[in-house]
């Protein structure tokens, strides 16, 4: 499998990014090989780290900076880092692209350059819900699409279902819409229009409206919702958990909110696989977004998500 990593994304590129490459680069099992993209200035030093006969790196002439305006700072910097490692996945040169630095123009670059699946207008960002029983259920869309129409929530259904089952192994993840309340009037215009087509949509198991005191709980497996809502929901979960930190709890729970334990987030229903990671990535976010990325890759699921799509009567 050949994994490209942006190296200069994320507030301690390129150092953590290639600790982490090296770190897995250099493993007896490895069956990775990984091309590192970044300006030269910014690999010299880590020159000797990464002459490994399973790392290529590929020089490029620009990157992008976290705080750029992502659709002009892509269309302006033709030879980015991220741009560059988008070419090559789109040219299959590489079988997953992962990236901790601007999201917003990790998402335009894969718009743009590797396009999304067929059926698919509103990529989405997923995050994790740790659940009190240990399993670990999805949330969608948590940034990338502040205002949805109903359709796109539905469509965020599939998609998170899909992963769901690929990744975390649910058979038949139950689907829920984040809401106000339980009731199908509940909510605002968009959900109330949605929770119809929800309800009748082929190859989800829909369980009608949830709640936010229901995402921890067991009481849902896939939940969807725009990405405003859903980047409020991971802000707050976010800054409650460090809070918590900071004050010494500990708790194998509280445990499960830490994202360096999953690495980052797929951009769903792109035609392929791209991570986007925490901007305070380190060295143990890197090597689980790896892993994820393997994960994504060997479960075949951007096949399955376009086979679902496919079947479905809302494209």
């Amino acid at each position: 499998m050949n994994i490209g990593i942006d190296a200069m994304g994320g507030d301690f590129a390129p150092e953590e990014c290639i600790k982490a490459v090296v770190h897995k680069a250099s493993e007896k099992d490895c069956d990775a090989h990984f091309f590192v993209f970044g300006e030269a200035k910014a690999l010299k030093e880590y020159v000797t780290d990464l002459d490994l006969p399973n790392i290529t790196v590929i020089h490029t002439g620009d990157s992008i900076g976290m705080g750029e305006h992502a659709t002009k700072a892509v269309a302006a910097k033709k030879d980015s880092s991220i741009n560059v490692g988008m070419h090559y996945l789109a040219e299959e040169k590489i079988d997953a692209f992962l990236g901790a630095g601007n999201t917003g123009a990790m998402m335009v670059s894969a718009l743009y350059n590797v396009k999304p699946i067929p059926g698919i207008e509103r990529p989405a960002l997923s995050s994790v819900l740790p659940q009190q029983s240990g399993k670990t259920g999805v949330l969608v869309d948590v940034g990338a699409n502040s205002d949805v129409k109903p359709e796109t929530l539905s469509k965020f259904a599939i998609l998170g279902s899909e992963y769901a089952k690929a990744v975390y192994g649910f058979a038949n993840p139950r689907v829920g819409l984040v809401n106000i309340g339980e009731e199908a009037e509940k909510g605002n215009v968009t959900t109330k229009a949605a929770y119809p087509i929800l309800k009748n949509q082929k190859g989800i198991q829909f369980i009608g409206n949830v709640e936010g005191r229901d995402l921890f709980n067991d009481n849902v497996d896939v939940a969807v919702c725009d990405g405003f809502t859903g980047n409020v929901i991971v802000k707050t979960c976010e800054g409650f958990f460090y809070n918590l930190l900071k004050r010494g709890v500990e708790d194998d729970f509280l445990g499960k909110f830490n994202f360096q334990n999953y690495g980052g987030t797929p951009i769903l229903g792109i035609k392929k696989t791209v991570i986007v990671g925490h901007g305070i990535s380190n060295k143990k976010t890197f090597l689980n977004m790896i892993k994820l990325s393997k994960n994504i890759v060997e479960s075949e699921l951007i096949s399955k998500i376009e086979q679902s799509i496919s079947e479905t009567s809302i494209i």
